[in-house]
């Protein structure tokens, strides 16, 4: 004989194995093993492969509202930046606007004032003449009654009026 056929057949001898024992326990492994991958191994798998989509699905939905938060952090950025501008420009007209009216209001207060200092020189020339006139008529009808006096005589109108003309002249000339 063989000398591997017959290790073979001592083999399971040494050890106390019986096939058909050995058969019947493969057959119950591979029903217990096809139960188990039916009813847990299957149902598992699937739940793992779901939860994997999900995960997958929820990373590319992070990533997706990261690039839309990104986008909207720099529209909002250049819309702040140009309300920034905008308000500079806003500031800056009103700036410009405030000096040219305040300009206007202080060329109006300039004139205006002008225009009363030429009514007060006017109005004090007006004054001026009026008291001269006056004084003139009083210096004239002084030196008449003093003419008068000193003469002792009385006047004629006529006289008197002659004397009145030649003192407003002579007051005229001085």
């Amino acid at each position: 004989m063989n000398l591997p056929l017959l290790l073979a057949e001592t083999m399971p001898e040494k050890f106390g194995l019986d096939w058909h024992y050995v058969v019947i326990q493969a057959v119950g492994f591979l029903i217990l093993f096809g139960v188990l991958y039916q009813f847990a191994i299957k149902p598992v798998i699937s739940q793992m492969d779901q939860r994997a989509t999900a995960i997958n699905a929820g990373l590319k939905y992070a990533e997706e509202m990261k690039a839309k938060l990104e986008a909207a952090q720099q529209t909002c950025e250049s819309r702040l930046r140009e309300a920034q501008v905008q308000a500079q420009q806003i500031v800056a007209e009103a700036q410009k606007a405030s000096k040219e009216l305040a300009d206007r209001q202080q060329k109006d207060a300039a004139e205006k004032a002008a225009s009363i200092l030429t009514r007060a020189q006017e109005s004090i020339e007006l004054e001026k003449r009026k008291m001269l006139a006056e004084a003139r008529g009083e210096i004239a009808r002084l030196v008449v009654a003093t003419t008068q006096r000193v003469l002792a005589k009385e006047l004629t109108d006529a006289d008197r009026n002659r004397y009145s003309e030649s003192a407003a002249r002579e007051l005229s000339g001085v």
